[in-house]
């Protein structure tokens, strides 16, 4: 399966993206209180309408998504077209907004600052007891950066699923952080180490990302760096 991921550095909030948020999205934004926030929600919609427009055919300014919550009706889900052969997945960290999209596939995409640091209870809560001692013996900063591709790696998988952290996060393992992204073994029937599929992904420089689409096909990911 191949699939392309877009990547952007957050786009001003000008008329000419402004104009294709409708109502709904418009209130989300408004909601934001920091300008970073803004920035990023407003340019993880226009990254994703560009694209929806670019697979279905159609204008971009006609692009309308429904992004309504599963669990509480509020339009905070992830933003699909109903009935379209198209599963997006956003996400964003620091100056960095990245869309993933596949056929009709669940996906999952995430990025995470590679400067953030990874304390023991970090650790503890997220790793299982196999990956937690692949970390052993690690200087501090090679730590941060080997607990993080594993990071990724769990929230885009928890992503693809759409249950969040309803899965524990300990009952997922992946192999070594240092080797191929795979999913090794998984407590939760949502996810089935054989019709999953992961890869670690350069994004930006300091930056970590990793992708999980739902399937047995063998994924080819390119990634691209996205200007209006």
């Amino acid at each position: 399966m191949e699939i392309v991921v877009r990547w952007s550095a957050p786009l001003p909030a000008e008329p000419q993206f402004l104009r294709l948020l409708d109502d709904v999205e418009q209130g989300r934004f408004e909601a934001y209180r920091q300008d970073a926030d803004k920035r990023r929600f407003l340019t993880g919609r226009v990254l994703a309408k560009t694209v929806t427009a670019e697979r279905l055919g159609v204008p971009l300014e006609s692009v309308k998504f429904d992004a309504t919550c599963e669990d509480c009706g509020k339009p905070h889900g992830r933003p699909r077209i109903p009935g379209a052969d198209l599963t997006l997945s956003i996400s964003h960290s620091g100056d960095l907004i990245g869309l993933a999209a596949t056929p009709a596939v669940p996906v999952g995409l995430d990025v995470e600052t590679a400067t953030r640091k990874a304390d023991d209870g970090l650790i503890e809560y997220a790793l299982s007891p196999a990956e937690a001692g692949h970390l052993a013996g690690l200087l501090p900063e090679e730590k941060a950066a080997a607990f993080f591709v594993y990071w990724t790696r769990k929230e885009a998988v928890m992503k693809a699923t759409g249950k969040g952290l309803k899965i524990p996060l300990q009952s997922i393992t992946f192999s070594r952080y240092d080797e191929p992204a795979r999913l090794v073994s998984s407590g939760d029937p949502a996810l089935d180490p054989a019709r999953t599929r992961l890869a670690d992904l350069k994004a930006a420089d300091g930056y970590r990302a990793a992708i999980a689409v739902l399937t047995t096909d063998e994924l080819s990911v390119t990634e691209e760096h996205w200007v209006p």
